[in-house]
């Protein structure tokens, strides 16, 4: 079915329980210590901080117009936000509301050529928004602004949208509240895997001769001349490596105002979703929730649905978010306004996560107000910051920060490719929209040539089984083992990652259990 993110039990993404060779993918050759090593030899063009979706599509754009570049994260790959969005490549209909046009605009061509170069992680999807009488969403308006919508995709939106009458939105969505409402729309955007994304974009720019090394900080960066001295430490055997770079990109999104250098100013507001069984709420494509100006998501991912999200300042540790049991009460609360025989509780949850939105932004105004717009800013020669944005407009993001950075370099502009030239080649069965099968060559994968350290980094980002599996601790036991072979961890180090795992998803929120839930922690 078109319209469904992922399809029933994964069904067209390539995930059919075998584990195909994957020979195209880059292979780690050098060791950690050689990585380090090469950082401190050169001076690189680009030192990319930051190693989520922008500073991976920085890094490929960089790499692929011929300059050097090394991208690197405190933690892994995808760690922050990029993992934990509504999943969505999508214009903003709700942006359209607020008269941000160019914006929608720039999103929606964004979100078509998305589609184009990475098709394996941008399944077009169809969303239905029930209108209510003086609900604030009046069906007319949503007709018209629905048409816009497909204008401002340009070359044409993934779908064709238009109006629902009353009967048709009971029709597709027969559980729906029927008091009040007066039809609907249906319009088209597209369904991603936003950490899978992430590291595509990595593995294609280390394709390109960019140096990734995550669990890498920057702990001081100092310019002398035209050079920027970077003081780097590994955070795992606390090695210091002293690494040149010509330009810097700040891409370390809700941690980028920590550096000296930058001159970015944040507000961090928070987005919790929640992850239930498939049969518990029987959508076949997304469905649009309003609480007054606010809107949530009903997403189907694959024999499950994502709910959210929320929209709160938050002021805790970055590290950290945290995700309560009020967080999803509201999220059910909503839901279940929407759907009234549902019926959902919190025994329904299976997973829930918790991600901050990097804003720039003063403190006055509602959070789902504020502008997703970003900017690229110099306070220093040779440092960019790039910040704000979305997901949807990471790869054009990049290529204005890599315009810029060049020029910056008195280098002769070249053409940037990332909108013309496919992510990956061939993807084999390493990345989709829905998880894997839980097998041992995946995660041998996973850890020799997709940077996996940590027993995290492949339960969380690189699959989404910790999300995805109710019984995910079986799951985390079993895939130990494995990167054990494959990395040559001891049984003690394997109990050090299981109980490093365990107090992830426990202190640092990365997904809420339901209260004496078996089977989870």
């Amino acid at each position: 079915m078109r319209g469904r993110a992922g399809g029933k039990g994964a069904e067209g993404l390539g995930w059919d329980g075998k584990v195909r060779a994957m020979s195209h993918a880059m292979p780690l050759s050098v060791s950690r210590s050689a990585q380090l090593d090469s950082l401190e030899r050169e001076v690189l063009d680009v030192l990319v901080v930051g190693g989520g979706i922008v500073g991976a599509g920085v890094a490929r754009d960089a790499a692929m117009r011929g300059l050097s570049v090394a991208v690197i994260d405190q933690y892994d790959f995808a760690f922050g936000t990029s993992s934990r969005s509504s999943r969505l490549l999508h214009g903003g209909l709700r942006y359209l509301a607020q008269g941000r046009v160019g914006m929608v605009r720039e999103a929606s061509r964004e979100k078509v050529t998305l589609s184009r170069i990475a098709p394996h992680l941008a399944q077009p999807l169809a969303f239905i928004f029930p209108t209510y009488q003086k609900s604030g969403w009046p069906r007319w308006k949503l007709r018209i602004g629905v048409k816009v919508y497909d204008w401002l995709c340009g070359a044409g939106n993934l779908g064709r949208s238009g109006g629902l009458s009353r009967k048709g939105v009971l029709d597709l969505l027969p559980g729906l509240e029927q008091n009040r409402l007066t039809g609907g729309v249906r319009y088209f955007d597209a369904f991603t895997n936003d950490a899978r994304l992430v590291l595509d974009t990595i593995r294609s720019a280390a394709a390109s001769g960019a140096r990734a090394v995550n669990y890498l900080s920057l702990e001081s960066a100092g310019r002398v001349g035209a050079i920027w001295n970077c003081q780097l430490r590994c955070t795992e055997s606390d090695r210091r490596v002293a690494a040149r770079a010509k330009v810097v990109v700040n891409a370390a999104g809700a941690w980028a105002s920590r550096f000296s250098a930058s001159r970015v100013k944040l507000r961090l507001t928070k987005g919790v979703h929640v992850v239930i069984d498939g049969a518990r709420l029987g959508v076949a494509e997304a469905v649009v929730m309003t609480d007054g100006p606010r809107i949530l998501f009903a997403i189907p991912w694959g024999e499950r649905v994502i709910l959210g999200t929320t929209d709160t300042d938050y002021d805790g540790p970055i590290d950290a978010p945290d995700c309560t049991a009020e967080d999803v009460a509201y999220v059910l609360g909503i839901v279940n306004r929407t759907f009234p025989s549902a019926g959902l509780k919190q025994e329904d949850v299976i997973s829930a996560w918790s991600g901050l939105r990097p804003l720039l932004a003063g403190p006055k105004g509602k959070p789902s107000d504020i502008s997703r717009a970003h900017q690229i800013i110099s306070g220093e020669p040779g440092w960019f910051d790039v910040a704000g944005g979305k997901l949807t407009t990471y790869r054009l993001m990049a290529e204005q920060t890599v315009d810029r950075a060049m020029a910056g370099l008195g280098m002769e502009a070249r053409p940037c490719r990332t909108a013309a030239e496919p992510i990956l080649s061939e993807r084999g069965d390493s990345s989709g929209l829905t998880p894997p099968p839980v097998a041992r060559g995946i995660v041998e994968h996973y850890c020799l040539r997709e940077w996996a350290r940590h027993l995290d980094d492949v339960m969380v980002r690189r699959t989404g089984w910790r999300f995805y599996h109710r019984d995910q601790m079986g799951t985390a036991r079993e895939v130990a083992g494995w990167m054990g072979e494959a990395l040559g961890w001891d049984r003690e180090q394997m109990e050090v990652e299981l109980r490093r795992y365990e107090a992830m998803t426990w202190s640092m929120a990365m997904g809420w259990i339901p209260p004496d839930s078996p089977g989870n922690l």
